[in-house]
């Protein structure tokens, strides 16, 4: 009778979660391990959720819910090898673990053990109906028979739902028995369906067709699929082809990359749908299939650095070798992973290197910018923000965010005029954008000018964003700069609502309520606000010595202290 483990293993919490803790008689010997160990898993740490459940299972190795979780932590390791005799005792055991399934199903394509492949039948094999369908397809071309691959192919794809992926690995398996116009045909159908499912897809069609001689076409294809927009690997191929070299097939050339291509798309296609651990594992699988699957190794990196592993995440993205086409993608990956693992200096630097190295990809001096901007270098970032703008054309739409983010480090540096043209060339290609709206009218209120405009700017941006505090604070905050203090009473209050802890937002709700004659709710809202404050932010919009100064002599006083008029409103105390 089956062991009843995980049927289908959402993400390494819910397996966590699974797992009973050890009962009295065990806890001498097990507790520290199980806890240890659950608390590893549910905090993404592989590795140490690798090595308590292998010291709980030495306890007791009979236990398939802990060597389920073992293989887990070694297939999320990329440790497809490790993983592989402990999957093998939960399948001795009868458990029924997709999981085990997938590590089983990966070391039996290791060994090109094709025909295991084709004879496996029981729950103990399933993984999906999608991925056992298109590995089984692959299957039969690993063992010689390509009409077997093909009718698994067409039988899959009668299924709702999967004929695309169905079609696509038809393609593919084409391809790599050299069926070139096969593979095209099914590409160029219904107008091009097929290559606009993803980037590998628009490539592995480039390859057919200069395997067709059809260069030409290809870069046609390349043009319409990403509109001119080419980074330095797609660069690259449209280089060589422009010089008409004949690319060779690579995407899927053998059953086994074809094996491994089942499993990237199969990740691919959840990446953002399931838990990110989830999809690790078909990331890990297409990897260790393929050692030179570039973009199963980004996959991996990008979930690793979601995951908050980012030694995990750095490590995978220095795997790219340095004369891969891919390798500028990896680097700007790993410069955002350094940047979260608080290691801007670190970012930086391979930012900056990425900059002599691809001198002319506005998106490396897109990241720098961003990067030197959260670090309060706005003079730098002024900078990487020009050389990015001097690279992109006029008319492409991004445009607008990176003269909104230069604005921004203007307006930083004092340079208000800039700052304002910046601002206002962003609107004039985004012309309802909240964010641009929202920084322009904050500030134009802060200056105290322009204040009609100003609200004329916000209000459209609650519009557009009602549910972001700091736009609905702006709001209420050019109404008290306007004298209208009721008006403003109720926007600030949801303001407050939406960013509870926020100190810039329960200052200004401080100060909406003493205008309105509320000076009481005015002290508690500042005394909150101080509350919130970060001792260690300098930079911070909220001035904890005015706040104090406000809650010893009230706002009229301070106002007169700095030189403005005080408010003309009665207030109760």
């Amino acid at each position: 009778m089956p062991v009843p483990v995980l049927r289908s293993l959402t993400c390494a919490a819910a397996l966590a979660a699974a797992l009973p803790l050890p009962s009295i008689a065990q806890a001498d010997g097990l507790a520290g391990s199980y806890l240890a160990a659950r608390a590893a898993t549910l905090d993404s740490d592989f590795e140490a959720s690798a090595d308590y459940y292998n010291r709980a299972l030495v306890r007791d190795p009979q236990n398939p819910l802990l060597m389920e979780h073992v293989v887990f932590a070694r297939l999320a390791l990329g440790d497809v090898a490790g993983a592989a005799p402990v999957a093998a005792r939960l399948w001795e055991l009868g458990a029924r673990s997709q999981v085990a399934n997938i590590v089983m199903a990966a070391d039996t394509v290791l060994k090109e053990d094709f025909q295991a492949i084709i004879d496996r039948k029981g729950a103990q094999y399933e993984i999906n109906g999608l991925v056992d369908g298109l590995i089984l397809g692959w299957a039969h071309l690993g063992a010689g028979s390509v009409s077997a691959a093909l009718a698994q192919f067409d039988e899959l794809g009668k299924k709702d739902g999967l004929g695309l992926f169905a079609r696509y690995h038809r393609a593919l398996a084409l391809a790599s028995v050299g069926d070139y116009e096969g593979a095209e045909a099914l590409f160029a159908a219904d107008d091009g369906q097929l290559t606009n499912t993803s980037r590998r897809a628009v490539i592995a069609r480039l390859e057919i067709l200069s395997q067709l001689g059809r260069n030409e076409q290809a870069l046609q294809v390349m043009a319409d699929a990403f509109d001119g927009q080419l980074d330095p690997g797609l660069t690259a191929l449209s280089d060589r082809l422009h010089t008409g070299e004949t690319l060779p097939f690579t995407l899927a050339a053998t059953p086994r990359d074809g094996i491994a291509e089942v499993f990237f798309t199969m990740g691919a296609a959840l990446n953002g749908e399931m838990a990110d651990d989830y999809v690790l594992m078909y990331a890990r699988v297409a990897a260790a299939l393929r050692e030179d699957h570039v973009d199963a190794i980004l996959l991996a990196a990008e979930l690793f650095d979601k995951l908050g592993r980012y030694a995990l995440s750095i490590d995978l993205y220095k795997m790219v070798p340095r004369g891969h086409p891919d390798y500028h993608a990896a680097e700007l990956g790993r410069a955002e992973a350094l940047r979260r693992a608080a290691k801007p200096d670190a970012a930086a630097e391979v930012l900056q290197q990425l900059a002599r190295d691809f001198p002319n990809e506005a998106p490396v001096y897109t990241n720098l910018g961003d990067l030197l901007r959260q670090q309060e270098d706005y003079a730098g970032a002024v900078k990487a923000y020009d050389t990015a703008l001097g690279l992109i054309d006029e008319a492409q739409d991004g445009r607008w965010f990176l003269l909104y983010a230069r604005g921004i480090c203007h307006e930083r540096l004092k340079n208000w005029d800039q700052a304002e043209a910046d601002f206002r060339a962003a609107l004039a290609i985004r012309p309802d954008q909240p964010q641009v709206l929202n920084y322009l009218g904050y500030s134009l209120v802060e200056k105290q000018i322009k204040l009609d405009e100003a609200l004329s700017m916000i209000e459209r941006a609650v519009d557009a964003r009602p549910d972001a505090g700091y736009i609905v604070d702006s709001l209420g905050w050019v109404l008290y700069r306007l004298g209208r203090y009721e008006d403003a009473v109720g926007h600030m209050e949801t303001a407050v609502e939406l960013m509870p802890v926020d100190p810039v937002v329960n200052d200004h709700l401080g100060d909406v309520y003493w205008a309105v004659g509320r000076a009481r709710e005015a002290e508690f809202q500042w005394k909150r606000a101080l509350s919130f404050i970060d001792p260690e932010d300098t930079d911070g919009e909220a001035d904890p010595e005015r706040i104090r100064r406000k809650l010893e002599i009230g706002l009229d006083a301070v106002l007169l202290e700095e030189g403005a008029e005080p408010l003309k409103v009665a207030n109760d105390g």
